[in-house]
């Protein structure tokens, strides 16, 4: 299901009308607008909460930005520039279905996310206690995004319990799969990232030329079934047929949002099946 719903959140990180929605508030750049609307359901933190909730960023990076976002825009003002830019990404990407698609997609969706267990999930307690949006296309963003955070928080903790710290993480990611530019890009140095590969090498997780080993292989697949266990309760309350059903219906919407995610995103998100 997260190849389902994540691309439907991730709206907001890269359509063209999510940032411009940010900009009209005042938060121009991408990372204010980024830093602002992820933490907006959190209230006007300050960088410590979010340094530990996003994980993967660098402190000094976090620090740049927060609290000094909440003088350009209050987290109200964030969450309304939130919705209000995934909604008109989404309008502009679901055009061609019915209402009705919409509405029903929206009602599964919600059923999943009401479910979702919060305890130790911060930014999904956060997000699932805002406020249901009125039409579809906000109740389908809104729902997308709690089950996210919500299985983000159960991600973070399999890291934390398998002892990587986020350098190490993305380190990880980068022997495998993914962009040394995303690892730079969240405001790691290169001393640390190579700080990383090396503790990460004498834990047989990578070879000496920075091969993933089949001990890190195993390692990593560990944390991956331990987030898939944690983010388990929305699906098994929604049921087999409910959850086929939003799968089916979360399709189009899914492969429609995926087009905008760019190629070796952090986000880490395979392609659709079929």
């Amino acid at each position: 299901m997260w190849v389902h719903f994540e691309p439907v959140h991730a709206v907001t990180y890269f359509h063209p009308r999510a940032r411009a929605a940010y900009e009209a508030v005042g938060l121009r750049g991408y990372w204010r607008g980024y830093f602002a609307g992820r933490s907006a359901p959190l209230g006007a933190t300050e960088a410590g909460p979010v340094i530990a909730a996003f994980f993967s960023f660098a402190p000094p990076m976090v620090t740049r930005a927060l609290p000094a976002v909440w003088r350009l825009a209050t987290p109200q003002e964030a969450l309304r520039a939130r919705l209000t830019g995934a909604v008109q990404a989404l309008a502009e990407l679901t055009y061609e279905l019915p209402e009705t698609h919409l509405a029903e997609a929206a009602d599964l969706l919600e059923q999943a996310a009401s479910a979702a267990q919060t305890a130790g999930r911060v930014l999904g307690a956060a997000n699932a206690a805002l406020p249901i949006g009125e039409y579809p296309l906000a109740r389908i963003w809104q729902a997308s995004t709690t089950l996210r955070e919500h299985r983000g928080d159960g991600h973070v903790a399999a890291l934390v319990a398998a002892g990587l710290d986020p350098v190490e993480t993305l380190a990880y990611k980068v022997a495998v799969d993914m962009s040394p530019v995303n690892l730079l890009g969240r405001g790691w140095s290169e001393e640390q990232w190579h700080a990383a590969r090396e503790r990460l090498t004498q834990r047989g997780w990578l070879s000496g030329d920075g091969t993933v080993t089949d001990v890190g292989l195993a390692g990593f697949e560990a944390v991956e079934e331990a987030t898939d266990r944690a983010a388990a309760h929305p699906w098994q309350a929604l049921g087999q047929d409910g959850t086929d059903r939003l799968r089916e219906l979360l399709e189009p919407i899914a492969r429609s949002c995926h087009t905008l995610i760019p190629a070796g995103s952090p986000i880490g998100l395979p392609a659709l099946p079929g």
